[in-house]
């Protein structure tokens, strides 16, 4: 396990950044089944489809994708040009690395306030869905939260964005258990 390891932060900021959002995703996904599902036995069963089940379920895929992102920011497993930049000698690497977290915090500080305006907007003025009547403050809100947990995320985690030494809880989990293999006697390993 490298020193730059989630363990090391405080147990409150990592429920946070890692605990809360899973479940938030779970839920949601979870809704999203069931509004699903219901919407099928209605429309095939009772031929009464439930008419705002795919609205609510486009603005429950919207709130997944930006908690999700929160997650992916946080272990640095997003999206990014680095085929070259991996194999920089040392000193480049990590400039290329703290230029491309510094763009990502200048993006999410253009995006917060804007999209705070945004929110603001939406909830002064009571902006609301064409089907399910949803008010528009709720999608626009994942957003907003999204890009300031991203921000908390990376400013978290900036020097391991930097130096590479990124380790995820899921590759903590697996350095575990590969320890605990190495662990058992040889007849003992299936």
């Amino acid at each position: 396990m490298s020193n730059t390891s989630s363990s090391n932060l405080p147990k409150p900021l990592i429920f946070g950044i890692c605990t809360v959002p899973r479940f938030i995703i779970g839920m949601a996904i979870l809704s999203g089944i069931a509004i699903n599902f219901a919407n099928v036995i209605g429309r095939y069963a009772f031929l009464e489809p439930i008419i705002w089940a795919e609205e609510i379920m486009i603005y429950i895929m919207v709130w997944t994708v930006f908690i999700g992102s929160v997650l992916v920011s946080y272990e640095g497993q997003h999206l990014k040009m680095d085929f070259f930049s991996i194999m920089l000698p040392s000193p480049y690497k990590e400039i290329i690395n703290f230029i491309a977290t510094v763009a990502v915090l200048l993006v999410c500080i253009y995006v917060i306030p804007n999209n705070w305006t945004v929110v603001e907007m939406m909830f002064v003025n009571d902006q609301r869905s064409v089907v399910s009547e949803v008010p528009m403050v709720i999608p626009h809100f994942a957003l907003l939260l999204g890009f300031v947990l991203i921000f908390i995320a990376v400013i978290v985690r900036f020097k391991s964005h930097v130096t590479g030494d990124l380790v995820s809880e899921v590759d903590e989990i697996a350095e575990e258990y590969a320890e605990e293999d190495l662990d058992l006697p040889a007849g003992d390993k299936n």
